[in-house]
């Protein structure tokens, strides 16, 4: 791996790994996406439903978890990891789909995983995997190095009026800006990365990066997306705030194992695949 590839992810929180995948490790992620769409799981959702917007999405389907475990020792992402963050080990947590089609599929709210998830630490990436040829405008889009920058509160998804809706509230965490709104206003507001890719290409995140983007229309009509979240070394239980109807200090995915842990501890458990 090339030294710019760690440097950029490091002080970017994004970086684009083109031709990650062959043709044979992309179709096993395909089938396991399409096998995911046909058996959602309990945590299965659609954003902004009821409106033109509304996506499928489905996160740590318990359904899907032996074939995605297995599926992930076929891949590339736990040698990746390690030589990315500099760590001994690797660990596999869980995937996220996103299907959008139909060419009305708009925008994903802008957002931080880190709001949903109770994560902190530099060893984390989301591996961000879409089957169609993306062009840069309908591809997911990044603040540059805003993994570094504040942790905001997450939106609830459910207004589409309104993409900075609380998902906490009460002041817990600082309101996520309009950054849509800003943009048009002054385009020079927020320096966004974004890249066309092409099947096989792999976008790699750090998941407290500011996110979103990656909408469908006439010209892009599918995104078929499957997201791999995988952390090393350095990643330690952060306890979401208290208070939150929906969620618990420890999240709502792998809920017991995570109410074992207090703040500080290392994110670990046996229920996480370990690649490395």
């Amino acid at each position: 791996m090339q030294e710019s590839a760690r440097e950029a992810f490091r002080n970017d929180g994004a970086v684009l790994m083109e031709g990650c995948l062959d043709a044979a490790q992309l179709a096993r992620c395909q089938e396991a996406y399409h096998w995911a769409v046909e058996h959602p799981g309990p945590n299965a959702s659609r954003m902004f439903n009821g409106t033109e917007q509304q996506s499928h999405v489905d996160n740590a389907n318990p359904l899907a978890k032996p074939r995605l475990d297995a599926m992930v020792a076929s891949l590339p992402f736990g040698r990746l990891f390690a030589d990315l963050w500099g760590s001994r080990h690797v660990w596999y947590f869980a995937e996220e789909i996103f299907l959008k089609a139909g060419g009305r599929g708009g925008r994903t709210a802008w957002h931080q995983d880190t709001a949903y998830l109770p994560w902190a630490g530099e060893h984390w990436a989301n591996a961000w995997i879409s089957f169609q040829a993306l062009p840069e405008t309908n591809s997911l889009e990044i603040i540059r190095g805003s993994h570094h920058g504040t942790q905001y509160d997450g939106t609830t998804f459910a207004n589409p009026d309104d993409p900075t809706e609380p998902l906490h509230g009460g002041g817990a965490l600082p309101r996520l800006p309009d950054i849509d709104a800003q943009l048009a206003r002054d385009p020079d507001t927020y320096d966004v990365l974004s890249w066309a890719t092409e099947p096989g290409d792999v976008v790699v995140l750090h998941p407290r990066a500011l996110h979103g983007g990656a909408h469908v229309d006439a010209a892009c009509p599918e995104r078929h997306t499957l997201v791999l979240r995988f952390f090393g070394d350095d990643a330690t239980f952060r306890p979401l705030p208290e208070g939150n109807r929906h969620f618990a200090r420890n999240g709502v995915l792998f809920v017991e194992e995570m109410a074992k842990l207090n703040a500080g501890d290392p994110f670990r458990s046996p229920v996480f695949r370990q690649l490395a």
